[in-house]
């Protein structure tokens, strides 16, 4: 028992509260994350105020329940539009782009004739000042702060009454009613629930970024993402001038829908073809190179698979994989194995998917395996040709979602012919100026490749 009945020991990593201090956390296993903070009792015996709810159908909704952000990649991951009394978090690895993201964004906003509060923890006004003539941002009615004390931003709020509040960061406020350092758990999940009934009592959309530690969570408790209403990451890597925001949890739109957008002198720009951008440095004529389309949300995108397969020095041969699932390309290289005869136990296979994107789905084994076929036999694929579908086990090629709405997209640019799994194609009919050739199994499929004018490579 800790020698002050009135403190408890919590974990920095997953938020779980004990009376003693523990050197591993139950819950998350992590290592010497307990610190001491000040526990403080609910009040039991307050007084109740009963609350009278209200019948669905006669909740009324306002003619224009979202406002636009004025960046439409950015609308389309939050649903649509910004909807007036959310509580969003936008996530990222320093130096990503977040702040330069929100700085944009509040000064579309006031350019449009709302009122938008942009409060930095991290920066001093004439920092921010440096950072807004460098993004060329000349609105005047962006309204911006320096602060750090939650009660003071929340009281400065309420008498401007924004439209839009960004928070950068949540890691750098504090409450001086809590005794832990700002970033602490309880901090943390403490100013995010004084924000979110901040805006709901106000119809404010609050915004605020947090950095992610090395594993790629939030910095802070994982219950913050329960908290806010939506949650979305900055994907990319910081080598690249691109960068993919995706919404992973969104209570008034689609998970899993993303934004592209290009890191420039001027902050970031938005990339209306996302497909153009991953395919313009695609090399002609190389094995090992295949063009596959997969789904983010509702978009497609054509993508290169890229593979090399090279003889191992040392005995059995290694498997590196990027941007797909490493378990994924050892089943692919397997089924290679028992259904072709590919002779790879003894080869190093290296599997990349270009252009620093990652694909969740299964739906690209079937350009992987294209592709280290391609390697194996270097012989390149004619061009013009695209590949989706998913490999069983037993060799089988499986029908895909959306079909229909990857196969318009490799149409719009101008591919020649789509590779698809043969349930597929009977719903593709339709197509009009690309050619549909429908597998069954993993052989279909190289038959269909290497019998298309492929291209020796010598």
């Amino acid at each position: 028992m800790p020698k002050n009945p009135e403190t408890i020991f919590v974990c920095q990593n997953c938020g779980r509260q004990s009376r003693k201090w523990l050197g591993q956390c139950p819950d998350c296993n992590q290592w010497n994350t307990f610190v001491e903070e000040t526990f403080k009792p609910s009040l039991q015996n307050r007084s109740r105020t009963l609350k009278v709810p209200l019948l669905f159908n006669d909740i009324s909704l306002s003619e224009e329940p979202r406002f636009s952000s004025q960046i439409e990649e950015f609308d389309r991951v939050l649903g649509g539009g910004v909807v007036p009394g959310s509580l969003i978090l936008v996530g990222g690895p320093p130096g990503i782009g977040k702040s330069t993201l929100m700085l944009q964004f509040a000064s579309n906003i006031a350019e449009n004739g709302l009122n938008a509060l942009y409060v930095s923890g991290e920066e001093s006004v004439e920092q921010l000042k440096m950072r807004g003539l460098r993004l060329q941002i000349s609105s005047g009615k962006l309204s911006v702060l320096s602060e750090t004390n939650l009660d003071d931003i929340i009281y400065t709020a309420d008498n401007l009454q924004p439209s839009v509040l960004i928070i950068d960061s949540i890691q750098t406020i504090y409450q001086e009613s809590i005794s832990s350092a700002p970033g602490s758990v309880s901090q943390v999940r403490e100013a995010a629930s004084a924000l979110m009934l901040y805006a709901k009592r106000t119809q404010t959309a609050v915004f605020i970024t947090g950095h992610v530690t090395k594993d790629g969570l939030i910095a802070g408790p994982k219950t913050l993402e329960h908290i806010v209403d939506t949650v979305v990451y900055f994907d990319g890597d910081r080598h690249y001038n691109h960068r993919i925001i995706r919404a992973v949890k969104n209570r008034f739109g689609a998970a899993g829908e993303i934004g592209v957008f290009e890191m420039t002198g001027r902050g970031l720009r938005a990339v209306a073809n996302p497909s153009e951008l991953f395919l313009a440095e695609r090399p002609v004529g190389a094995s090992g190179s295949v063009v596959t389309i997969a789904m983010e949300g509702t978009r497609p995108l054509l993508v290169e698979a890229q593979a090399l397969v090279g003889n191992a020095r040392f005995g059995s041969g290694r498997r590196t994989t990027q941007g797909y699932d490493h378990n994924r390309v050892a089943l692919i290289i397997a089924v290679l194995e028992r259904k072709l005869g590919y002779q790879l136990s003894g080869d190093d296979c290296f599997v990349n998917i270009a252009g620093g994107i990652e694909i969740d789905e299964t739906a690209g084994d079937l350009a992987v395996a294209a592709a280290i076929a391609s390697s194996y036999r270097n012989t390149a694929l004619a061009p013009g040709i695209a590949l989706f579908g998913e490999i069983g086990l037993t060799g089988e090629v499986r029908g895909v979602s959306a079909a229909e709405v990857r196969a318009r997209e490799a149409q719009r640019l101008g591919f020649a012919s789509l590779i698809v799994p043969e349930t597929n194609r009977r719903t593709l009919k339709s197509l009009i100026g690309i050619k549909i050739i429908g597998v069954s199994d993993i052989s279909e499929m190289i038959d269909a490749v290497f019998n298309s004018k492929s291209i020796p490579v010598s």
